[in-house]
C-alpha cells in the first residue's frame, strides 16, 4: 500500500483524492494551510455579499473524509526533497511520501509597483484574501480596481453589493478584448457602466500612494491622474502557486512542467490543476489552464493513474462560461477577438443591448468552429456533440431550437437571429421545430 501525499485542496487535489480511493486502498493525505475542508472556491463573492455562507460552499459534509479514509493535514509545506521523497513544514516537522501530487492552484499577479504591499491593498483568490477583502473594505469611501479580467469583474460586483463606489482601471482599450471580439466586449463595457462603475479604459496603475502611516490612500495612473481611495484590488490575472518548490529538482517554466498523463520529471511525483504546465499544449489550448473545470477534469485522470489504471488528461473541445453582473456568458470551441483568414463570422445582437450569439465557422467546409452568448443560456452537450459529428453552421442555426436551455417561459431569440443570418449571408434556411427526442440524443 502506497502513501499518497496531495499538496492543495482545491478542486485538482480533492477530486484526484476522490477517484483514487474509489480505485485504491492507498493510505491518502491531503495538505493545505488554507481552510479544513474542500470549499467552492467560485462561491466566495457570494459569502461577502451575503448570499451564502461558508458552510454552504462545501459540497461534501466534514464526515465525508473520515469516511472514506482520507486523512486531513492543515500545515504549510515550505520545500520538497524529491531525492528521500520527503516535504518539509513550516512548523519544522516532515512527512515522507511514495507518491505526491502538486494540486497547489494559483496566487494574485504583482508587478512590483511601488505600494503594492501596502494595507488595504489585496487580490481575491483564497479564503485568507476573503477574510482579509471583509477587514479591508470595512468604512471605504471608494475603491480601485486594476485589472479588466474575470476576478476584477467579481471583485467590482462584490463591493457594489455593499454600496462602495468603484473605480475600474482597464489597461485595455475594451474590456477583455484580448478574450472577446469587439460586439461582446462593447457589450459589456456598457453592462459594467450601467451599474455605475466608473470604468476607466486604456488606463495603466503608475503605484499606489501611502498615507503615511502604511495604509493606501489612492493611487496615481500613468497619465498623473490622482484618484482618491482607500481599498485597491489587483485582479491583473494570476499565476501557479510554485514559488515553495524553487531549488528543488521539479522541473518548472511558469508551473510544474507536465505531460499529458500529469506526469513531473520526477518518476514519483504529478501536478494537477492551476500549478501544472503542460510540455506539449493540446490543441489550441494553452499550456496553463487554469479553469474550474479543467482542474476537476485533471483530477479525475489522475486518480485513475495513481490506482494503476494510467489515463492521459483529454479535455476535449473547449468551453467556459463567466457572468458580468446580470449577463451570463458562455463559449464553446474557439472564437478569438479576431477571425482567422479561413474563418467566417456571424454575429446578433438583441435591440436591448443584453443579449448576443456570435458563431465562427470554417469558410471552406462550412463547419463550426466556435461560439459565444451572452444572455441567454445553451447546452454545453449540444455544442460537444456538434462539433464532434462536424456539424455546419447550417445544421446548428436551423436546429438552434434544440440547444436552448433556458426555461419555457423565457422570451426565444432564435427566429430573429435566423432571419438576420439569411439576410446577410442569402440563404433560406428554416428553423426546425424543437425535438425532445433530438436534444435527448445531443445529451445521452
Amino acid at each position: 500500500m502506497s502513501h499518497v501525499v496531495i499538496i492543495g485542496n482545491g478542486i485538482a487535489g480533492i477530486t484526484t483524492a476522490r477517484h483514487l480511493r474509489k480505485l485504491s486502498d492507498d493510505k491518502i493525505t491531503i495538505i493545505s494551510a488554507e481552510t479544513d475542508h474542500f470549499f467552492s472556491r467560485t462561491a466566495l463573492m457570494y459569502i461577502y455579499m451575503g448570499h451564502m455562507k461558508y458552510e454552504h460552499t462545501k459540497p461534501f459534509e466534514d464526515w465525508f473524509w473520515e469516511k472514506n479514509k482520507i486523512e486531513l493535514k492543515r500545515a504549510w509545506v515550505t520545500s520538497v526533497d524529491s531525492t528521500s521523497s520527503r516535504l518539509e513544514f513550516e512548523d519544522g516537522t516532515s512527512m515522507n511520501y511514495d507518491k505526491l501530487v502538486l494540486a497547489t492552484g494559483s496566487k494574485p499577479n504583482k508587478f512590483g509597483w511601488k505600494g503594492q504591499d501596502l494595507k488595504g491593498v489585496q487580490g481575491l483568490y483564497s479564503y485568507q484574501d476573503l477574510e482579509m477583502m471583509e477587514e479591508n473594505t470595512k468604512d471605504v469611501q471608494r475603491a480601485v480596481i486594476v485589472g479588466g479580467g474575470l476576478i476584477g469583474i467579481e471583485m467590482a460586483e462584490m463591493l457594489m453589493s455593499r454600496n462602495i463606489p468603484v473605480t475600474f482601471l482597464v489597461r485595455e482599450a475594451s474590456f477583455w478584448d484580448n478574450v472577446l471580439p469587439n460586439g461582446e466586449s462593447e457589450m459589456i463595457n456598457r453592462h459594467i457602466r450601467e451599474h455605475h462603475v466608473d470604468l476607466r479604459l486604456s488606463t495603466e496603475l503608475e503605484e499606489i500612494l501611502d498615507d503615511g502611516t502604511g495604509k493606501v490612500k489612492g493611487v496615481k495612473t500613468k497619465a498623473g491622474e490622482l484618484i482618491e481611495c482607500q481599498f485597491v484590488g489587483l485582479t491583473v490575472g494570476v499565476s501557479p502557486n510554485v514559488d515553495f518548490l524553487k531549488g528543488s529538482e521539479i522541473e518548472m517554466n511558469r508551473g510544474i512542467l507536465v505531460d499529458q498523463n500529469l506526469r513531473t520529471n520526477i518518476e514519483n511525483v504529478f501536478a494537477a490543476g492551476d500549478c501544472a504546465e503542460f510540455r506539449e499544449p493540446i490543441g489550441e489550448r494553452k499550456s496553463v489552464e487554469q479553469v474550474w473545470y479543467t482542474g476537476r477534469m485533471m483530477g479525475e485522470a489522475l486518480g485513475r493513474t495513481l490506482a494503476g489504471k494510467t489515463t492521459a488528461y483529454t479535455p476535449g473541445y473547449w468551453f467556459n462560461s463567466a457572468k458580468f453582473f446580470d449577463i451570463e456568458y458562455q463559449t464553446y470551441g474557439w472564437v478569438w477577438p479576431e477571425k482567422k483568414d479561413s474563418e467566417s463570422d456571424f454575429y446578433w445582437e438583441h435591440e436591448g443591448g443584453k443579449i448576443c450569439l456570435r458563431l465562427r465557422w470554417d469558410s471552406q467546409s462550412g463547419k463550426l468552429t466556435g461560439v459565444n452568448n451572452l444572455g441567454f443560456r445553451l447546452r454545453h452537450h449540444a455544442f460537444d456533440k456538434w462539433f464532434s459529428q462536424g456539424r455546419t453552421v447550417d445544421y446548428v442555426l436551423e436546429h438552434l431550437r434544440d440547444a436552448n436551455f433556458d426555461p419555457e417561459f423565457y422570451k426565444q431569440h432564435e427566429p430573429q437571429i435566423i432571419d438576420r443570418f439569411n439576410a446577410e449571408n442569402g440563404t433560406q434556411l428554416k428553423l426546425k421545430k424543437k425535438s425532445w427526442q433530438r436534444i435527448l440524443d445531443l445529451v445521452s
